[in-house]
């Protein structure tokens, strides 16, 4: 057993009601998933709209190892952090699904001492928002085979459809399948796909939709595929999406849990940042932002990817600014982009943190793009030399960045006391938050910006099938 699940064992977590409590929320806010768990009823979030809203912190990280440097586990410190200094705080955080948690990543409710509780339940079914999720996705996926079957109009082109089918497995045999054969009663042949849950299309919509209506509304706008004749076809032309957003009506209400010292917690949604906006349903923090001080979020990836979504995607549809950033730094990963290999790099060797330092240096180059504030947090490993850490203080010292030591892993929040104090002055000043791109823009301008600001290149090459498909959405 590993000493993550040695800890969450040994904290008996106290019940959701007194959570609720602590934040203001009542037994009739609340659905109880059990003993440690509970669902935000609907209205909630509009009954607490008129509220003054608390302060948003942004967890990043630099370019990760394929292990990651510890987004979650800081950003869960962070908020103990900040409880410890007598403020109230609450961490929001997407939900783990199982292809990642059964891989080489594992789970995502943090680690040590700073974990999100029940830890088993939310690392496996939790309350069963992505089963509810591949229901809705299988369902479109079924229709739509029907569809075809019974040469409904509009008739799709059955070499033409963007909708596959999900599960919540990483299966290699499932990724390039043929359905439809054993007869003309069996469907109509064609290849298709299954791809992980949490990628669905349906999961990112869910984390922008703040209710029922809205989330109808915008999965009815699905483009599923095209006609013989080359015509759109959108999920509205099939008659389902009331269908499909009855089936997500739980699915949609944040989820409450705790931390391993009984802090609020919010764990709802959970697109990747690869492909979709990579963080927490808007719902989930627009509530936490209600409801406490400092809320504390993070997003996918590197802050090239995931934290560049949430201003220019995230921050814009939903007018969630961020107050700061923290920057998630490690050795490790200082090592690995100074040249060491990563399968040493546990080993001390200050020089390939010192060669390394150039890609931090380009984050915070690209956090104060978007004119805000940066702070850097070491992620303190215990293979970490003093040496190490030194390093990296004096390169923040010098660029004038603010920086901190976290230690929450080994110390819960008394590891991020200080970190909490840092950002809670810088927080509490205004900052001047840009997006790097206007939306009046053409999607090729808005792709050349980012590849040229974010990514440093000097032009972008389209090929003749991105250019056809810039087409497609442009029409």
């Amino acid at each position: 057993m590993s000493r993550d699940s040695n800890i969450a064992k040994f904290i008996k977590p106290k019940p959701i009601q007194e959570i609720a409590q602590h934040i203001g929320l009542s037994k009739n806010d609340i659905e109880l998933y059990g003993p440690y768990k509970a669902k935000i009823h609907h209205g909630v979030l509009e009954r607490l709209s008129n509220r003054e809203n608390g302060n948003l912190i942004l967890v990043s990280a630099i370019t990760p190892t394929p292990a990651g440097e510890g987004k979650t586990t800081v950003a869960i410190g962070l908020t103990l952090g900040f409880n410890k200094l007598h403020y109230k705080s609450i961490v929001t955080l997407r939900e783990p699904s199982l292809g990642p948690l059964f891989g080489m990543k594992g789970g995502a409710t943090g680690g040590g001492r700073a974990q999100v509780l029940p830890m088993e339940d939310i690392n496996l079914h939790f309350t069963g928002d992505i089963h509810a999720i591949s229901s809705a996705h299988n369902l479109i996926s079924a229709v739509i085979d029907n569809h075809i079957f019974r040469r409904k109009e509009p008739q799709l082109d059955p070499r033409r459809i963007l909708w596959n089918r999900i599960v919540d497995m990483n299966d290699r045999s499932l990724r390039n399948i043929i359905i439809g054969l054993g007869g003309r009663k069996q469907g109509f042949p064609r290849e298709t796909c299954f791809h992980i849950s949490a990628s669905s299309e349906i999961m990112a919509i869910l984390c922008f939709s703040e209710t029922l209506k809205e989330l109808k509304k915008r999965i009815s706008r699905i483009l599923l595929g095209f006609t013989y004749h080359g015509e759109p076809v959108y999920l509205k032309d099939l008659n389902i999406a009331g269908a499909a957003t009855a089936l997500l009506k739980d699915a949609i209400r944040p989820n409450l849990v705790q931390t391993t010292e009984a802090t609020p917690a919010f764990v709802h949604g959970g697109p990747f940042a690869n492909i979709a906006q990579g963080t927490c349903s808007v719902q989930s923090m627009e509530l936490a932002l209600n409801l406490s001080d400092y809320v504390i979020t993070e997003a996918g990836f590197g802050f090239d990817l995931g934290a560049e979504k949430f201003f220019d995607i995230v921050a814009r549809k939903s007018d969630l600014n961020p107050k700061t950033v923290v920057l998630v730094a490690t050795v490790r990963a200082l090592k690995m982009h100074g040249g060491k290999k990563l399968s040493l790099i546990s080993e001390p060797d200050p020089q390939s943190v010192e060669k390394g330092l150039s890609n931090l240096e380009k984050h915070l180059e690209n956090i104060h793009k978007f004119q805000v504030p940066a702070i850097v947090a070491i992620n303190k490993f215990r293979t970490d030399t003093k040496e190490e850490i030194a390093i990296i203080e004096q390169f923040a010292k010098q660029k004038t960045v603010p920086c901190a030591i976290a230690e929450e892993y080994d110390k819960g929040g008394e590891g991020t006391i200080e970190l909490a104090r840092i950002v809670s002055d810088i927080a509490n000043h205004s900052n001047t938050f840009q997006p790097l791109y206007k939306l009046d823009r053409s999607i090729k301008e808005k792709i050349e910006t980012v590849c040229r600001e974010i990514y440093g290149s000097k032009a972008v090459d389209f090929t003749k099938t991105a250019i056809q498909d810039l087409k497609i959405i442009k029409k």
